[in-house]
């Protein structure tokens, strides 16, 4: 996952909310909302999860002789991995948070 490519706006003093209704519509096409951050992350997760899958099979039929590859490609995957599976159970948390809130 490509953390670097993640953008996302600091919070801004009062005197700087009127400069944010000067944007363009240009500005605010650019600018992802989170679900799509999130889908994309998990797309990327899949790739790489696939990409270690086909690069296992292929080191076991023997079209890979640097097996470097292959296992910087699983922890890669497996890397990601841990971190989708950390995102998803900071939010599911978040979520009995909110639910266990009295009204």
């Amino acid at each position: 996952m490509d953390v670097g490519m993640l953008q996302m706006t600091p919070v801004k003093a009062v005197g700087q909310i009127a400069n944010v209704q000067e944007k363009t519509s240009d500005e605010l096409k650019a600018q992802k909302p989170f679900s799509e951050f999130l889908v994309d992350s998990l797309k990327e997760t899949n790739e790489l999860q696939k990409n270690a899958e086909k690069m296992d099979l292929d080191l076991a039929a023997g079209k890979i002789n640097d097996i470097s590859q292959v296992v910087m490609a699983s922890e890669k995957a497996q890397i990601a991995l841990n971190l989708t599976m950390s995102i998803r159970n900071k939010a599911v948390e978040a979520y009995q948070e909110i639910m266990r809130m009295q009204v």
